[in-house]
């Protein structure tokens, strides 16, 4: 039942029952605490946005780098590591984790320049253009999954550099203020819109995957509705939103990562569709694809281990 079947039964038992605001619902205002978060964001931001992109990333890269190790999620951290990679010592997995926060800085020092007139015309590769052109041009629409890796700000601009608009599941920042001023401004230039989490923006995406639109989906977090499917030899639950809309519309699902190359240049690996072979029955399909898309993703960190984004709690604790 809807909310609007409850207002309609509502008004046709009484003339005298109350009735549902359909006023959007106010906004607390921001808290000092968010105040202070937001311009502290801000003006990091502009300062990096001042300093040539090199030293940006540079500086935040070596900062994090001696920095992070020591923040208290790094826990979690090292609690990954040793799940994905019990064969390797102590120290190769603290130099993953020291790797990671490099990565992490160098991210946040390069946000402010990514979406600037030129930046990734010089910075960035593209293998697998003729698929954005053949996705761009086939008159349907189109999945691409992704995972937190190199700096996964830039694999959407490869899109918009062959005109092929695509729309991104995001999550929204916490400090309204700085979702306002700082996340919607840094992907300026991308084509396409930033769909929220949730049944609203799954709703968006379905209809404009049915209109031959084209649909980004990040899959290497922890998704507590999810499905478990193996990651690194342990079950971890992942969002089945990519299987569920390719195999329900007859998709194309397209792999997706950036790699750093070094510093702060980049390659956008865009992979051939993978071979989607439907049985006829739907849910073991929707596992068998999501563990294929996981399996994909599990290559991607283990080529490139230090630029994943190991503080994220992907596996529920023993």
């Amino acid at each position: 039942m809807t909310d609007t079947d409850t207002d309609t039964e509502t008004d046709t038992e009484t003339d005298t029952a109350p009735r549902k605001s359909s006023a959007a619902p106010v906004e607390p205002a921001p808290t000092l605490g968010q105040r202070a978060e937001a311009a502290a964001a801000r003006a990091l931001y502009g300062a990096l946005g001042l300093l040539p992109v090199d030293t940006a990333s540079g500086l935040m890269g070596r900062l994090l780098r001696m920095v992070g190790p020591l923040i208290p999620v790094s826990r979690v951290g090292r609690d990954n590591l040793a799940r994905a990679f019990p064969e390797k010592t102590s120290a190769e997995r603290e130099a993953i984790l020291r790797g990671m926060w490099e990565n992490l800085g160098r991210i946040a020092g390069e946000y402010p320049h990514v979406h600037k007139a030129g930046f990734l015309r010089r910075r960035m590769t593209v293998n697998g253009v003729d698929t954005l052109e053949a996705m761009r041009d086939d008159g349907i629409g189109g999945l691409f999954f992704s995972a937190h890796v190199g700096n996964w700000e830039v694999s959407s601009y490869a899109a918009t550099a062959a005109d092929l608009p695509l729309h991104r599941f995001y999550r929204a920042a916490n400090n309204p203020l700085i979702e306002a001023t700082l996340y919607q401004r840094g992907r300026s230039g991308m084509q396409g819109e930033l769909l929220p989490k949730g049944r609203k923006g799954a709703a968006r995406a379905l209809g404009l995957l049915k209109r031959g639109g084209h649909v980004a989906i990040m899959v290497d977090q922890k998704q507590n509705e999810g499905i478990p499917v193996p990651f690194f030899g342990r079950d971890a639950m992942t969002t089945p939103a990519v299987a569920e809309f390719a195999l329900r519309l007859k998709l194309p699902v397209i792999p997706t990562r950036t790699v750093r190359l070094g510093g702060a240049r980049f390659r956008v690996d865009v992979g051939p569709p993978l071979d989607v072979t439907p049985t006829g029955d739907h849910r073991a399909d929707v596992a068998a694809l999501t563990a294929r898309i996981t399996q994909v993703v599990e290559g991607w960190v283990r080529e490139h281990p230090d630029q994943w984004l190991w503080v994220h709690r992907r596996w529920p604790k023993d």
